[in-house]
C-alpha cells in the first residue's frame, strides 16, 4: 500500500499543477496585455520643489497661451477663424500626458506646425533660446504633477518605448 501513495500524490501532483498552468493561461489571455505592462512601469517621483520651479517656468513662458492652470485656450479643439488649432491644455483633460518626455520636450524646445495650421506662422513657438533642458524638465514635471495616476502611467509607457514606436512622434 506504502508504495501506491508516492504514485498516486505524484499523478495529483500532476494533474494539479496542469490545471494550474491552464487556469494561469485562460485567466491571462482574458486580460488585457496594457494591464500587466501597466502595473510593471513604476512612475518616477519629482520633489515639490521641481513641480514648484516648473509651473514658475510655465507661468512666465506659458500660461498666456495655455491657461494659468493648464487648462488650455477655450474651444482648444476647434479651429479657429485663421485655421488654427488653440493652444491645448496641459492637465489631465488634454492630450499631453499621450507623448512621451522627449517629444513634449523637443516640442517646448523647437515649437510646433500643427498639421491643421493653415497660418503661415508656427502653431507654438520655439523656446530653445529662452529655456534650458533643466527648466524644460521642471515643466514637464509641473505638467506631470496634474495628472491622474493611470495618465501618468500610459505615458511613462511611452517614455518606455523606442522613439520609432511612439504614437504620434512624427508631426
Amino acid at each position: 500500500m506504502r508504495s501506491a501513495r508516492p504514485c498516486y500524490a505524484g499523478r495529483l501532483a500532476t494533474v494539479l499543477a496542469t490545471l494550474a498552468i491552464l487556469i494561469g493561461c485562460t485567466t491571462g489571455a482574458s486580460r488585457p496585455t496594457s494591464t500587466a505592462v501597466t502595473a510593471a512601469v513604476p512612475l518616477p517621483t519629482f520633489g515639490p520643489a521641481q513641480v514648484a520651479r516648473g509651473r514658475q517656468i510655465y507661468l512666465e513662458n506659458c500660461a498666456s497661451c495655455h491657461g494659468q492652470d493648464a487648462q488650455g485656450a477655450l474651444n482648444w479643439q476647434q479651429p479657429n477663424l485663421r485655421g488654427d488649432l488653440p493652444a491645448p491644455p496641459h492637465d489631465d483633460s488634454g492630450h499631453t500626458w499621450r507623448h512621451p518626455d522627449a517629444q513634449i520636450a523637443e516640442i517646448i524646445r523647437d515649437g510646433l506646425r500643427d498639421p491643421f495650421n493653415k497660418t503661415p506662422e508656427l502653431t507654438m513657438p520655439p523656446f530653445r533660446d529662452r529655456l534650458s533642458d533643466e527648466e524644460i524638465a521642471d515643466v514637464i514635471a509641473y505638467f506631470k504633477s496634474l495628472w491622474s495616476e493611470e495618465h501618468r502611467r500610459f505615458q511613462e509607457e511611452q517614455n518606455q518605448r523606442p522613439p520609432t514606436q511612439t504614437p504620434g512622434a512624427s508631426r
